[in-house]
């Protein structure tokens, strides 16, 4: 370990009771959000299926349910199943997201009785069961999981949602402006070990555990993610119609699906315009670009004469201190994350203008490092030193390979308890469906670091 200081442990001082008052209240932020984006349209839209890429909104809410049950009230409760037949047709891995509508889905009406039901069960078993004596039940992590679970699928609607066609059926008010002054572009991050990964948090997922040292060189680093004014330049410069910017696999992936712009853009005499959750609006040249995939992300770097950071890169960003030497759990120190720190959890629909949360900072000076946009890496996703699948592989090792990029941080759709300093996710370099951006790095020039 690069350093001696103890991770910290957010519920480690919580009394039992309070720490079920922790995990219901997290339970119920969730399934709040799950309740509004679902009966936010009508029986129709909910089951109908609004991409191939995406599941009905009705099969989401359903699974919610089911993958409660499981792990609630079944294991960790050890009470009488409720719906076992329907758990094949809810199982993610059974069946493709394009197939789904095609199954014997509970309705609409239906699928929301089964969730209340689910969740009473849920309650009555946080109440009663001992919170210690295993790894599901310690610190109340099989809640922490399912609330992690719920809100991921949240995300996923409200991306469903960004893809249906018709007036516009969500609204939140705008996200802060960005303060007035100048900031640095770019901030050098020095060389040295950091504690990568985690030990100690909670509630954090196999795939971020466990803690462990890794050296990074230094790099420089953009302080805000690329911005949709930034992006434009590449698009006007030419940018998707030369293959020099572009790796092989995604000028293939380029030029075979005519990707001309990031997803949702549109050209017009008065410049670029974009729809955002049926709003059809000028793309705003401040915020953060979205919508754009690894091979647009790569290009863009390359244009620019950059590159992606790396995973550990972008945690270090994201993590160390360097005047203790310890990694936070957040950019901004230890403490959860506040409506002053970052865009997240729905709040806004949209990202806030690059620099527009300096209370989020890290001790760097890198800005915006939690929500607004998921961050694509040019890490391929594989398990740390040390990995150990729990509760099951179909979490994350069966996912490891060359087949997904790790993305970071967040986005202006991840709820907090969904994402923190060490939470990883991935995907396939071609999705542009979710809500990811990317800040560019580079390498030091001769002179930069002492």
């Amino acid at each position: 370990m690069s350093t001696s200081i103890p991770e910290y442990n957010p519920l480690r001082e919580l009394s039992p009771q309070d720490l079920r008052a922790h995990a219901a209240e997290a339970l119920t932020r969730a399934r709040a959000r799950s309740v509004a984006l679902t009966d936010a349209v009508d029986d129709e839209d909910l089951v109908r299926q609004h991409s191939k890429l995406m599941s009905p909104l009705v099969w989401d809410l359903a699974h919610i349910g089911s993958q409660e049950e499981l792990w609630l009230v079944r294991d960790v409760g050890g009470r009488e199943a409720l719906r076992p037949d329907i758990d094949d047709i809810y199982d993610a891995f059974q069946h493709a997201r394009a197939d789904r509508p095609e199954l014997p889905l509970l309705g609409p009406a239906e699928a929301r009785r089964y969730v209340r039901e689910v969740r009473d069960k849920a309650f009555d078993v946080l109440e009663n069961v001992p919170l210690e004596g295993s790894r599901l039940t310690d610190s109340a992590f099989a809640f922490g999981m399912i609330t992690q679970h719920e809100q991921q699928h949240d995300e996923t609607m409200l991306a469903t949602h960004q893809l249906r066609k018709g007036d516009p059926v969500l609204s939140a008010p705008e996200p802060p402006r960005a303060p007035a002054g100048r900031r640095p572009a770019e901030i050098l991050v020095p060389g040295g070990p950091f504690t990568m990964g985690t030990t100690a948090e909670p509630w954090a997922l196999d795939n971020e555990r466990p803690a462990h040292e890794v050296v990074v060189d230094a790099f420089v680093l953009d302080t805000t993610p690329v911005t949709c004014g930034a992006y434009t330049e590449f698009l006007e410069s030419g940018g998707y119609d030369d293959e020099r910017w572009w790796s092989p696999a995604g000028w293939k992936y380029r030029t075979e699906h005519d990707i001309t712009a990031p997803r949702f853009w549109k050209r017009a005499q008065d410049g670029w315009w974009r729809t955002r959750f049926g709003v059809h609006e000028k793309v705003p040249a401040a915020e953060p670009v979205v919508h754009v995939s690894f091979y647009e992300a790569e290009a863009y770097a390359a244009w620019a004469g950059k590159r992606l950071p790396t995973e550990a890169e972008w945690e270090k960003a994201a993590r160390f201190d360097p005047v203790s030497g310890r990694s936070r759990r957040y950019p901004w120190g230890d403490e959860d994350p506040t409506a002053e720190h970052a865009n997240l959890g729905q709040r806004h629909l949209r990202p806030a203008e690059a620099g527009a949360y300096p209370a989020g900072a890290s001790p760097l000076g890198v800005h915006q490092l939690i929500g607004d946009v998921w961050e694509w890496t040019s890490s391929d996703f594989h398990g740390y030193p040390g990995f150990a699948a729990f509760p099951y592989r179909e979490y994350s090792e069966v996912f490891f390979g060359q087949d997904y990029k790790v993305l970071r941080g967040g986005s202006f759709g991840t709820d907090a308890a969904a994402v923190r300093g060490t939470f990883r996710n991935w995907d396939h370099p071609i999705r542009r469906q979710i809500f990811s951006g990317f800040r560019c790095a580079r390498d030091p020039r001769p002179g930069e670091v002492a």
